[in-house]
């Protein structure tokens, strides 16, 4: 079953507005100007009024609008369910992360959960910028580091890191030789970004609005972590990224320095508020005990 029709037919029929819809769906107009044409055509009836100034619910639209939203919620969970019984049932815990995820927490704490489970396996599952959340309402992984800021609603949520945040330079480049770099020495510099994460995300990484009320000088574009540091090990532009990510992706061409005037990563494991299953409370528990919580 393909949902992206009715996805989205509810994100245009929330902003109203094709230039927005796309955007936070990340797509051309275009296509989702074709999709929205395509299901109108199955449906036999008009869901938009399209006008050169506006757009707006038909009658139709208006009705239609909430069984979209829950068949989209049912097939979700659906998929969800199937998800969790199959794994539950293969005795298999899935873990998302990002990147650098948790860094050597994460590592540790899946070594300590098959020691102490070893009729179970651990699955580490990495997810592009932002993914993991909606990997965990998805059902595609059992229990995730998240890191912050967030959509988390629904989620158990519980900070289990804090990772300075570091800027990924060329290894030749003018601050390479500092030990330390303010957010202000990087005003001129252009910063690799992505369109594959929520807005908020993206600012909050990119620091924007940089003090004063400046944007940054926005760079290329990337979809994953090897594509951003080839930008910045070619001299294009430089990063932004957790001090985990200095260590797991270091190489020659690069140099990490923190940035000593922004505020640091919290990373949070995160499992569905609706998870109660011993498996997940077991490595819940272990993530714990080796972050120092109680």
């Amino acid at each position: 079953m393909d949902t992206r029709a009715l996805r989205y037919f509810i994100e245009l029929a929330e902003q109203l507005n094709f230039t927005r819809a796309s955007e936070r769906l990340f797509v051309s107009q275009p296509v989702l100007s074709r999709r929205i044409r395509r299901l109108e055509e199955d449906l036999r009836t008009p869901l938009f009024e399209r006008t050169s100034r506006q757009v707006l619910l038909t009658t139709a639209g208006e009705a239609f609008l909430p069984l979209a939203r829950q068949l989209v919620a049912d097939w979700q969970t659906a998929q969800r369910t199937a998800r969790l019984v199959a794994a539950v049932t293969a005795r298999i815990l899935r873990v998302g992360f990002e990147a650098s995820g948790a860094g050597s927490l994460a590592t540790h704490a899946y070594a300590e959960f098959r020691r102490l489970h070893p009729d179970f396996s651990v699955e580490p599952k990495r997810f592009e910028w932002g993914g993991e959340v909606a990997a965990l309402h998805e059902g595609l992984v059992d229990v995730a580091f998240v890191w912050l800021p967030a959509d988390t609603t629904g989620l158990h949520t519980e900070i289990v890191a804090v990772e300075r945040r570091m800027v990924g330079i060329a290894a030749g480049h003018h601050l390479a030789g500092r030990e330390t770099i303010s957010i202000l020495d990087l005003s001129d510099e252009p910063l690799v970004w992505t369109r594959r994460a929520p807005k908020h995300w993206v600012d909050w990484w990119a620091v924007n609005p940089r003090p004063g009320g400046r944007e940054p000088i926005w760079g290329p574009e990337n979809d994953n972590v090897e594509e951003m540091l080839e930008h910045v090990a070619s001299g294009s532009a430089v990063c932004i990224g957790p001090e985990s990510m200095s260590r797991h992706y270091s190489r020659p061409d690069l140099a990490w320095r923190p940035v000593h005037d922004i505020a640091p990563l919290r990373i949070a494991m995160c499992w569905p508020l609706s998870r109660t299953d011993q498996p997940v409370a077991a490595f819940g528990a272990i993530v714990r005990r080796l972050a120092g919580r109680t």
